[in-house]
């Protein structure tokens, strides 16, 4: 069966984390909303309806029946089997948005349905950036049960200091962890395949560290947080998510921020998470086009991908950086960056696309990545339309 992730009304709520990626290819937990519904449902064969110039990366669908998803939630179990019991023409919804359909994607069209099924239970919905590490705890939980089921642990090693209980904890094959604190009395830790924990960090969970990625040396880590894939990150840092490929490799503080790919740092980047009056967070809305009110005391910085801060670079609370943004000048940035920003300021001058081409090749190439053709087509359309 295949499976179509739908972006539905949330692509647009998600910028700048959307504009380079659909919906279902964002991570919390551990797993991408698009990694967790193919083990949820045991299928890998999948499409994607979202933005049309998106689509030449993300396939479109084949025109047949398939499963249409609207993938940024935790589903319950009783959920997970009304969407495998959905027949053709069936639909299921919540809080009055269609999230499942059973039809086919040859004329597709809504009208096919004919039944439609309320879900009664309160599920936990993910529908714009804060969401993302404000209910991390809870995907990292349904992630890890969903990963380790009857599987078994590495040990983890006598160099060690631990608290809590040891089925908290799940160190996947390769990873690498010595002479440090790890704590579980505060929420489950998973150690990704090949990823390492150096000398002297400080963990105290929830916290995902995925697969080839590293805590420097001496980090320390508050949950709930995850780290993506292929990354680095040294500092502190507290209830964050990072989708992969980025660093964060030196000295300083981030918390309560959501950042993309192909991301770094510098040094001693610190992002302010609270405001000195202990009031409420405003961030900017792309669909609104305004800041508004997220109801949060904690909330930091939202990065799109390929952006890059200097040493030293200071971020208000609630920044909000666009795609390829490169903020070096002295003094506290503004809270809006646009996407292809050349120092971080209103009205500066913008980073040539061909040279952000240039610096993104460089830096992909480090992870043994290609930027292709349809990675370029994305640069290009978000540079010239927004």
């Amino acid at each position: 069966m295949q499976l179509v992730f739908s972006d539905a009304q949330y692509w647009e709520d998600f910028l700048p984390l959307t504009f380079t990626r659909p919906v279902a290819e964002m991570r919390c937990g551990i797993l991408t909303f698009s990694e967790r519904w193919q083990k949820i449902l045991d299928s890998t064969e999948i499409s994607w309806f979202t933005e049309m110039y998106l689509q030449h990366k993300f396939r479109e669908p084949e025109k047949k029946e398939s499963l249409f998803l609207v993938t940024n939630f935790l589903p319950t179990e009783n959920v997970i089997q009304q969407i495998k019991d959905l027949k053709q023409g069936e639909a299921l919804v919540y809080e009055d948005e269609l999230v499942a359909a059973k039809i086919n994607m040859d004329g597709f069209s809504l009208n096919q349905i004919e039944k439609m099924t309320d879900i009664k239970e309160e599920l936990v919905f993910f529908k714009k950036p804060t969401d993302l590490f404000t209910y991390n705890d809870k995907a990292i939980d349904f992630d890890f049960e969903l990963l380790t089921k009857h599987k078994v642990s590495q040990e983890l090693s006598s160099t060690n200091g631990f608290l809590g209980d040891k089925k908290d904890l799940f160190i996947e094959e390769g990873a690498q962890v010595e002479f440090s604190t790890i704590n579980t009395k505060t929420g489950k830790i998973y150690i990704g395949k090949n990823a390492e924990v150096m000398e002297g960090c400080n963990l105290r969970g929830p916290i995902a560290l995925c697969e080839d990625s590293k805590f420097n040396l001496g980090t320390k880590i508050y949950g709930a947080t995850t780290i993506g894939p292929h990354c680095k990150v040294g500092g502190e840092v507290n209830n964050i998510v990072i989708f992969g490929y980025s660093n964060k490799g030196h000295d300083g503080f981030v918390g309560n921020s959501v950042i993309g790919e192909w991301c770094n740092l510098g040094a001693d980047t610190n992002s302010s998470n609270l405001k000195n009056n202990y009031g409420h967070v405003k961030l900017w809305n792309y669909r609104t086009k305004s800041f508004e009110d997220t109801g949060l005391q904690f909330a930091g910085l939202i990065m799109g991908d390929h952006s890059k801060t200097a040493i030293n670079t200071q971020l208000n609370t609630g920044t909000v950086i666009g795609v390829a943004s490169n903020i070096f000048k002295e003094g506290f940035p503004p809270n809006l960056i646009d996407n292809f920003s050349w120092g971080g300021f209103k009205d500066d001058e913008k980073f040539k696309l061909d040279k952000a081409y240039e610096v993104a090749e460089k830096v992909m190439a480090r992870r043994k990545v290609v930027l292709n053709d349809d990675d370029k087509a994305i640069f290009k359309h978000i540079f010239d339309t927004y």
